[in-house]
């Protein structure tokens, strides 16, 4: 079976966001990448000891990897079909089928089979998400988010990446979207992602996530070569800077995501005082990328002076006083929206 589907691929900063946004546009609804993360409340701080990723704390910059979309299509009234599979026959069955109807599918997988990658940039991250448009011969046509152009994958390692063990397990997960006869309201879809994501961050009273869960995370790390010892607490830094960097959209990406969706949302609502808070986060984003180059030059023993661990926690706290003020100033933006 070969087709070819009419998709157009566009590179994105993040995967998910960058799929969804490339899914809606194919069902009619122009909708950019900011947009897409946006009003799909992806912006999110967790830190969760409890919860183990390559045997390290799960600290996370953004919503669990699915609710995005999930949030997006809500949202926006899209329906969307989600499906996982026991074994890789029926969901490459399935996988086929969708496509010689013409359907594009995003397809959840892990970033380490996905033999396009340069070899230095494959890890075991099973939540990566792409949309696959065709099938020519063994291969199947790609248009992930990472890349400037599509790229093809041949069958046997595109079930690989959908079946890989381990965290995030993706157990062959797959997705469709279908707009209907819905007109989408994108204002009322704006304002419910802007709610969203300054009540999480600001609102909930869980003290690892949000706002308190960077001021705990930063307190902890101050602490970590006394308690860890110097050679544990690098492992944990650097795990930190991991996740931030290679499974975010690099330093502070997601803040400065976040304020272009502000900056758009000032326009098609006309509300000017959402073009301050984007300034705010864009200041935010900076400081985490303060945070990040510090932590990257003492992970690689490559320290300048003033580089230490109390440091990186001042700036961590710097980072939580600014984005407390800022989802606290979005949360006044709205409620005079209603």
């Amino acid at each position: 079976m070969d087709c070819v589907i009419d998709f157009q691929h566009k590179q994105s900063a993040h995967c998910e966001s960058g799929v969804a946004a490339t899914l809606v546009n194919h069902q009619g609804l122009a909708l950019s990448e900011p947009m897409a993360f946006g009003i799909g409340g992806g912006l999110f701080f967790g830190y969760f000891p409890f919860l183990k990723l390559n045997g390290l704390p799960l600290t996370t910059y953004r919503c669990a990897p699915g609710n995005i979309l999930k949030r997006l299509t809500a949202n926006l009234g899209f329906a969307i079909k989600r499906q996982t599979f026991r074994k890789p026959q029926p969901a490459m069955e399935v996988l086929d089928d969708y496509l010689s109807q013409g359907i594009p599918v995003g397809l959840q997988t892990s970033v380490f089979w996905l033999p396009y990658f340069p070899k230095a940039y494959r890890f075991h991250f099973n939540g990566h998400n792409l949309v696959v448009y065709g099938k020519e011969g063994n291969n199947y046509l790609i248009s992930d988010p990472v890349f400037p152009m599509t790229v093809t994958c041949p069958a046997e390692d595109l079930i690989r990446a959908r079946f890989a063990p381990g965290a995030l397990a993706p157990k062959g997960a797959m997705y469709v979207l279908d707009r209907g006869a819905h007109e989408p309201d994108l204002e009322a879809g704006i304002v419910d992602g802007l709610r969203f994501v300054a009540k999480y961050m600001v609102k909930k009273p869980f003290f690892l996530i949000g706002v308190r869960g960077i001021r705990f995370l930063a307190k902890r790390l101050g602490k970590w070569p006394q308690r860890l010892g110097q050679e544990n607490a690098d492992l944990h830094l650097g795990h930190v800077v991991r996740m931030q960097e290679e499974i975010g959209t690099g330093g502070g990406g997601f803040r400065f995501l976040f304020g272009d969706f502000l900056r758009e949302s000032s326009g098609i609502l006309d509300v000017p005082e959402l073009l301050a808070c984007a300034a705010e986060f864009t200041q935010a984003g900076d400081r985490w990328r303060d945070f990040a180059i510090m932590a990257a030059r003492i992970c690689k023993g490559r320290a300048l002076a003033g580089d230490n661990y109390e440091a990186m926690s001042a700036i961590m706290l710097d980072c939580a006083g600014r984005e407390e003020r800022a989802f606290t100033n979005l949360l006044g933006v709205v409620e005079k929206l209603g």
